[in-house]
Order: structure tokens, then sequence, then C-alpha cells
């Protein structure tokens, strides 16, 4: 794999952010099982879990191969751990329909994103396992689009309405352009534009969700 010696540490440090979402991802999965009467949405929700945690463990062999240190040195990120808490109020709140616009609408719809750029920089440098990365961006984008017929299902009952969803969506989306930008240095140290990188994730939203 084709990458600087002075790319590897930016490059691990970036997956060490995408690392904790996983993990975030995968412990907000168990616990809207747990909150589901629906069998066919445990048995996703169950399977969605174990994915994200090998996303993690994935993410984990590949900072470990570029830059070890940083699988104990972590980039501490406010808005990725204020992400968490809101997302755990709402959990405690027993309320699926904005842990679902939360995590798989609008967190999946970041990773989907940074996986989309990070992948074209991959093939750049010719990285190895082109399968496994494959699966894991298909697996997120199953995720992304359960989240968001989970949310129209609950439009259909009555449940909330657009208005309601764009006003919650508004302080993730907040959350997730902080962290995009707090990662600026790391997007310039391998030529990326932050910016851009913030933009790709409202590409992956509904229209409606930063309408």
């Amino acid at each position: 794999m084709l990458v600087g010696p002075d790319e590897k540490e930016p490059i691990a440090r970036l997956l060490t952010f995408l690392e904790h979402g996983e993990r975030m991802a995968h412990e907000c999965a168990k616990a809207q099982a747990a909150l589901s009467d629906d069998s066919g949405t445990r048995r996703f929700l169950l399977s969605q879990a174990k994915q994200e945690a090998m996303h993690a463990r994935v993410f984990q062999g590949a900072i470990a191969w570029l830059a070890p240190k940083y699988l104990c040195d972590t980039p501490f990120l406010p808005a990725l751990e204020e992400y968490r808490r809101i997302l755990d109020d709402a959990l405690a709140r027993r309320d699926l329909t904005e842990t679902f616009l939360a995590e798989q609408v609008v967190l999946e719809g970041l990773g989907e994103a940074v996986l989309t750029r990070i992948e074209q920089g991959l093939v750049k440098r010719a990285a190895p396992f082109g399968r496994l990365r494959r699966i894991l961006f298909h697996q997120e984008e199953a995720h992304h689009v359960f989240g968001r017929r989970q949310i129209e299902q609950a439009i259909e009952r009555g449940e909330t309405d657009v208005p309601d969803l764009r006003q919650r969506a508004q302080r993730y989306l907040a959350l997730t352009d902080a962290m995009v930008f707090t990662l600026c240095d790391l997007f310039e140290s391998i030529d990326e534009d932050a910016t851009a990188w913030a933009q790709d994730v409202r590409t992956f939203l509904p229209d409606w969700c930063s309408a």
C-alpha cells in the first residue's frame, strides 16, 4: 500500500475517529434491539451490532499497522462525546424514532461519506483488502437504508412528522460538522478539504433532514 511516511499518523487518527464511531453504533444498535417490540427489527439490529463490532476491529487492525501508538493515544473529540451523550439520552427516553434518526440516518450517513472519501484515497494508494472494504461499505449502506425506512414508517404511523424530524436533526448535524472540522488538520495533511467532507454528509441524508 502506497502510504507516504507523513500520511501514516494522520490516516491512523482518522481511522481512530471512525473506530470510536463504530463502537458507539455497536452499543446503540444493541440498546435499540432491547427496546424494539418487532422481532424482525430486533434481528436486524442485533446483526448490525455484530457488524459494527467487526468494523471496529478492522479499523483497529489498520491503526495498528499504520501507527500503533494511536491504539492508546486517542485524539479527544468533544463533539463525538456530546453526540454519544444526547443519543444515550434518547435511548433512556425509549425514543426509538430519534435514535434511528441519530444513529442509522445521520451517523451512518457520516460514516458512508467518510468511507467513500477514504476508499477513493485507498484506491489511489493501491490498498489491499478491496473485497473486505466493499463489504464494510455495503453493510453501512444497509444500516442507513434500514434507518431511513424506520423513519418513513414512523411518519406513516403518525408518530412524528417532517418538521419535527428536521428540528431534531439539527443538533446532530451540527455535531457531525464539528467532528469533521475538529479533524481539519488531518484532512489538510493528506490534501483533503474538510469543508467538502462536511458537505458530503448531506448527500447521504433525506432532503428534508437539512432543508
